[in-house]
């Protein structure tokens, strides 16, 4: 009955006409569209420039994107800000200024509360993310952004994977209710690894569950390239979306007063840089893209204190770079 059950759902999506479209595998269906992400223009970072939604939005047609992510949390998109009325004039908005709207951000963290277990956290942030989604179906696109958890210390790491599964498992269920695809981002620690993650995914066996799968992960864990290519190779699969950033290193030192010198300290701070000026290897990850014939978006974040400061015009001018690299791509 279960595999009954998940092959008619599997049937209901592919007729449904609102399932990510997934790569190919022919190198020669490669082709993205850019979408920038609201987080950039959230005013969340130190020093970072704060546009209202309707403000990003316009800013993000005036730079050349195709689409755009919004945020869902304030000061944007946040579900306790916009009711039925607000979301029409918003996809009115969106359809008027000529952009797709490709997704929304969800903020999740199923391990969150892990050592209170009164409280159903699992339930409240799956039902959370099944209202993402019916505020996704509003605004007109099929697909909501999610992480897995972050691994809390002193509890077993298979207790906290179990409960990554039932509630990403449950928030899949709630999502499928308005036709809606969770893309699993590798942002969290619980299923960072593609290894790790590709075995999540295939265990929680939801045809609306893939991936969001970004470059700046794999190279952060210290992959190397090859490890890197096989990580696109392996995720072809679920592969829906990717998130691109760039970063450079910043080296972290402590004066020692004993020594008279300094200790190295690790791991190195990360600021953010423009596309293709920082160390993320997005010449392998962008080429293993092609080489699967992924066909999703690129979407750019400025998620981070940013080279040249956060003024609305280096928020501007970094995005214009990122829509130069893809073009040179």
């Amino acid at each position: 009955m279960k595999i009954l059950l998940s092959f008619l759902i599997l049937i209901a999506f592919s007729f449904s006409g609102i399932a990510q479209k997934l790569p190919s595998g022919n190198p020669a269906d490669f082709k993205v569209k850019t979408c920038l992400h609201s987080i950039g223009y959230s005013g969340l970072w130190r020093g970072q420039a704060k546009l209202t939604v309707d403000e990003f939005l316009v800013k993000a047609k005036e730079l050349g994107f195709d689409g755009v992510m919004l945020m869902a949390k304030r000061p944007h998109l946040s579900l306790l800000d916009y009711d039925k009325d607000a979301r029409k004039k918003l996809k009115q908005r969106i359809a008027d200024l000529g952009l797709t709207l490709v997704g929304l951000a969800g903020y999740s963290d199923f391990t969150a509360g892990i050592d209170k277990v009164g409280i159903p956290h699992t339930e409240i942030q799956a039902a959370y993310i099944g209202q993402l989604a019916e505020l996704a179906q509003d605004l007109g696109t099929n697909m909501v952004r999610i992480f897995t958890g972050y691994e809390r210390p002193g509890v077993p790491y298979d207790k906290q994977y179990a409960l990554v599964v039932e509630g990403i498992t449950m928030a899949a269920k709630e999502a499928q209710k308005y036709g809606v695809t969770l893309a699993v981002q590798n942002h969290h620690d619980i299923a960072l690894h593609h290894d790790a993650m590709y075995w999540m995914l295939k265990e929680i066996n939801m045809p609306n569950v893939k991936a969001g799968w970004d470059a700046w992960s794999p190279n952060l864990e210290g992959l190397s390239k090859e490890e890197i290519r096989q990580s696109i190779l392996k995720m072809k699969p679920y592969i829906v979306m990717t998130i691109a950033a760039d970063y450079v290193k910043m080296p972290r030192y402590r004066y020692d007063n004993y020594l008279t010198n300094y200790v190295e300290e690790k791991p190195a701070l990360m600021r953010a840089a423009a596309m293709g000026e920082g160390i993320i290897d997005y010449k392998t990850f962008f080429g293993a893209l092609k080489e699967i014939g992924y066909q999703g978006y690129i979407i750019y974040e400025m998620c981070e204190v940013l080279d040249g400061g956060g003024s609305i015009e280096n928020l501007d001018a970094t995005a214009r770079k990122f829509l130069t690299y893809v073009k040179n791509m």
